[in-house]
This record gives structure tokens, sequence and C-alpha cells, in this order.
């Protein structure tokens, strides 16, 4: 006879073991499938909104060339990986843009900033931030034009005395209830500049194998 008192086999610790693994296969499976699914629509979503703010930063008419296709790796002021993107007309590199970043009041505030090859800004667009809205998401240009006063201007057009905000002695309109934030764009924005400057004979170096625009032979 079988013991009255012995534990039922779905009770047993080794049958709950074997559910759970079975479980945890399938819960796997499912996620690496999900994954590799969407995997390549995610990375053609990001590829183009990347496409899409540096248009908006580098005017297509001053280059010939796939500005995706062979960006050049620096450091940093920090020392941080920075991907820098090149157009070029002929053999020239005639502009440049790459990311900059700004301490805001609620965090990291993330640009992108478009160059000539003379160190003159094309344009500056907001890629993220987390400052309040109302105040400091001002610095978006689908919420004001504050963000165009930078186009055309250079290291040293404004004298470097008046790179700050008009509450700190400098030309760059702040917002009322919310001067952190400008502070903080401007700050990068001439960040980029001086990298730039510092940077020009590297950034400005025509590319050996130029990557022709989609339809280019």
């Amino acid at each position: 006879m079988s013991d009255a008192t012995e534990t039922p086999f779905r009770e047993k610790v080794g049958y709950q073991a074997l559910v759970l693994g079975l479980f945890s296969t399938l819960a796997t499976i499912l996620l690496v499938s999900g994954n590799l699914l969407t995997r390549d629509v995610i990375a053609e979503r990001q590829r183009e909104d990347l496409q899409e703010s540096l248009q908006q930063v580098m005017p297509e008419q001053l280059y010939d060339n796939d500005l995706l296709a062979a960006p050049i790796e620096l450091a940093d002021a920090d020392g941080r990986p920075l991907t820098i993107y090149r157009g070029t007309a002929g053999l020239h590199v005639s502009a440049l843009a790459w990311e900059v970043i700004g301490r805001g009041y609620a965090g990291d505030i993330r640009l992108i900033l478009g160059l000539d090859a003379k160190g003159r800004i094309l344009g500056v667009r907001v890629l993220s931030h987390a400052e309040t809205p109302g105040l400091g998401d001002k610095i978006e240009i689908a919420r004001d034009n504050w963000i165009l006063a930078f186009d055309g201007l250079s290291l040293g057009n404004p004298p470097v005395e008046r790179w700050k905000v008009d509450k700190d002695g400098g030309q760059f309109d702040s917002f009322s209830g919310a001067t952190i934030t400008p502070r903080a764009v401007v700050a990068a924005i001439e960040g980029g500049l001086h990298f730039f400057n510092d940077h020009r004979e590297t950034l400005l170096q025509p590319p050996q194998d130029k990557p022709q625009l989609d339809g280019g032979e």
C-alpha cells in the first residue's frame, strides 16, 4: 500500500520547478522573437528621425553625399565618444553636425548643432529635454522661434563676453521664470563652437571614399 500522506505529484518541488522552467523558456522565446521582428523596424525609425534632425540643421543644397554613410568619431571635452556627421560638396567638407548637451533645470538638454565649413551656425534643434512645459520648452522650434536666434552666428560673433543670456549681460533672450534652460542651451552651443575650433583640421579633412546619395554613381 502507498503512504496516505505521500505528497501529490503536482505539489512536488520538482514538478513546480519544471513548470516554472517551461514558462520561463516560453517567455524568453516570445521576447527574443518579438525583438527580432521589431529590431529592424525600430532601427529604421531611428535612422529616419536622425536624418530629419540633420536636415533641419544642414540645408540639403550644401552637400551631395549620404550624411549617415560615413560619420567620424572623436572624443568630446569630457572624453566621451562623439559622432560627427559631415556633408560634402565635391571633395570638400561643406557642413557638419553633431550632438551637444547642456545641463538644464530638469536634466540634460540634447541638441543637434549644424555648422558650415567656416564655423558659422547653420541651425540648432532640440533632440530631447525634460524642462518645464510652458516655460523651458520654448527652446523647441515647435513652441517658439527662440532657437533661430543662433543661425549665422559663430565663435567671436558675438564676442565671447556676449555668449550669455541677457540676464548675465549677454545678447540672448532669457525666459521669464526659466533662466537656467536658455543659459544651458547657450553654453552648450558655445561649447560646440569651441569644439569645432579645436578640431577644425580633423573635421574638415575630406573623406577618402566619399559615399554618394542614393542614385549617385
